[in-house]
């Protein structure tokens, strides 16, 4: 069976998507649809802004939402999607893809959630770090006893976790997990705690949008973020992307679970090749490739 993957945030380069919109006139037509839904020109920012420009959390997310949808229509017939899963952001792209979301709505509810995202960061400074080569058990253990903020928030793969939480906090845990035998405990540079307790007020923002958009039964089994399960009906589509904001990305989970029920080649579509690494360290026995 083929599985589709989306990326997340981080993926982004500068001139991404511009072969699409150069190459193909339903593509031309869809960024231009989506510039006038953002009320920017982001095509402009995406083809040739900067990294700075890129790395604006209301920038990135729908730039990587529109590289993914985009590639993903101009695949045309050979997309047939048997399942679908995104990381973090890219379970928005998933959506659209296995058509539980229209475009528009999908994109709206994007910005929406960049925005909301944006405001939680400015409103506390926090943070992220990426723990390599413990196991996921010993991290949340070590996490358990700390007292500030710091939670999972990435199961990547075996030996791949990323936490998050207050500045404070990943500061502790970060040394904490190094003396536990983490081989390197790397603060990243994001503009907040994604995926923590400290994302509650875009939750309840984002909450509000989702709420009020009409999701429909996608063409086949989406594997959602939070419980790393298929799921196909509107109503827990919608119940598990609000609840994504503050709960763990569950990305080994989902892998597992397209493997073992017959997933066989997984494509990644959008920018970057992130997803495939992670793919073959949970799933050697895979194939992995780009759309």
């Amino acid at each position: 069976m083929k599985a589709y993957v989306f990326p997340g945030q981080g993926a982004q380069f500068v001139g991404m998507g511009k072969d699409l919109y150069d190459g193909n006139s339903m593509a031309k037509e869809m960024f231009e649809k989506a510039n006038e839904i953002l009320g920017f020109r982001i095509t402009d920012l995406m083809f040739a802004g900067t990294d700075e420009d890129l790395r604006q959390t209301r920038v990135t997310q729908p730039a990587i939402f529109l590289h993914s949808v985009i590639l993903a229509k101009t695949l045309g017939g050979e997309f047939k999607p048997e399942m679908t899963a995104g990381h973090s952001l890219g379970e928005f792209s998933a959506l659209v893809a296995a058509g539980a979301l229209s475009f528009e709505d999908g994109l709206k509810l994007v910005y929406a959630r960049a925005m909301a995202m944006q405001k939680a960061c400015e409103a506390e400074p926090s943070t992220m770090a990426a723990i390599l080569g413990l196991e996921d058990s010993k991290v949340e253990e070590v996490l358990a006893g700390i007292e500030e903020v710091v939670v999972p928030a990435n199961y990547n793969s075996p030996g791949q976790l990323v936490i998050s939480g207050s500045m404070r906090g990943i500061e502790v845990a970060c040394e904490l997990l190094k003396a536990a035998g983490a081989k390197r405990a790397l603060p990243l540079k994001v503009g907040g705690a994604f995926h923590s307790p400290l994302m509650e007020p875009a939750r309840v923002e984002l909450a509000a949008a989702i709420n009020a958009t009409t999701f429909s039964k996608p063409v086949c089994p989406v594997y959602q973020n939070v419980s790393g399960k298929p799921v196909t009906e509107p109503a827990q589509i919608r119940e598990n992307l609000v609840a994504q904001l503050t709960a763990p990305v569950r990305w080994t989970q989902s892998v597992q679970n397209m493997v073992a029920d017959g997933g066989k080649m997984f494509i990644e579509v959008g920018p970057g090749t992130v997803l495939q690494g992670l793919v073959k360290k949970i799933a050697p026995e895979v194939e992995a490739a780009s759309a």
